[in-house]
């Protein structure tokens, strides 16, 4: 990949290849020295579900969720994982790149947009684990109720990539003008985990707590991953929500960003 390539300007085609070729770039680079390659995108969201899958069944008497218990977790770590992954790399969205950045006459959106293409790749290539514990499933007592539900899932994929799309035009510029906000977002996703509905369900709130919870538009999200599994989780309040909340980040997040290209590129 050449700096004429990625920074010549033109057509929206043209934008897209540098998009590719960006995003194919950091796919090699992650996975060239690694011996277990495209396992890495794997290995992250299986040990977690088997760390929360077995304190939640076997130490602790679990009260939230579906069964089976795994299906529900892995439904929602996948796309967490994407989201989490992400955002934390948005962080250094530009600094990274600084020169780059500065060089290029391509948008500078395109350094955002490459995060979440390469990440979301890696979260498509998870989908098979997913698929394995369902066939699973099946043998057991309580399989996964697989049903039309699962037309939603691209729909939940479209969302959350709004939502990331419109949070990495928010945090990358912001996060090169204040550099604490690195810090600062790192301890945000921590609490963001435990706020979000990934190991329990938006249902299993008390009271009040679960309206509050459909302004998460991650709530709205993994509702539309787990319903073609659990048709419990469809509530059109909490995806209605969310749809409408990760709508409003995206105009946000481009309002901020052509608000703050230009001091960026003067702190590059």
């Amino acid at each position: 990949m050449t700096l004429a390539a990625v920074g010549a300007p033109g057509s929206p085609r043209r934008y897209l290849h540098s998009l590719w070729l960006l995003s194919a770039r950091d796919l090699r680079v992650r996975y060239a020295t690694s011996a277990l390659g495209y396992l890495w995108s794997v290995l992250d969201p299986l040990v977690m579900t088997a760390i929360y899958w077995f304190v939640f069944t076997m130490i602790f008497h679990r009260t939230v969720g579906y069964e089976p218990y795994i299906v529900f977790l892995i439904t929602a770590l996948l796309p967490w994982v994407w989201f989490n992954t992400s955002v934390s790399d948005f962080t250094r969205a530009f600094s990274k790149d600084a020169r780059l950045v500065r060089s290029t006459a391509i948008p500078r959106s395109i350094w955002v947009n490459r995060i979440v293409l390469s990440k979301g790749v890696e979260f498509l290539c998870s989908l098979p684990v997913l698929a394995l514990f369902v066939v699973i499933s099946q043998f057991t007592t309580e399989p996964a109720q697989l049903n039309w539900g699962l037309l939603w899932i691209p729909v939940a994929i479209v969302l959350q990539t709004v939502l990331l799309v419109g949070l990495g035009l928010l945090v990358a510029p912001l996060c090169v003008l204040w550099g604490d906000l690195e810090r600062t977002t790192r301890l945000i996703l921590r609490a963001l985990f435990y706020a979000s509905p990934v190991i329990y369900g938006v249902e299993d709130l008390p009271g009040v707590f679960e309206t509050l919870a459909a302004f998460n538009p991650l709530a709205g999200i993994f509702a539309l991953y787990r319903v073609g599994f659990f048709p419990g989780e469809w509530d059109p309040w909490v995806i209605g929500v969310g749809a409408v909340m990760s709508l409003l980040i995206l105009a946000l997040g481009a309002f901020v960003f052509r608000r703050l290209e230009r001091p960026v590129l003067k702190e590059l």
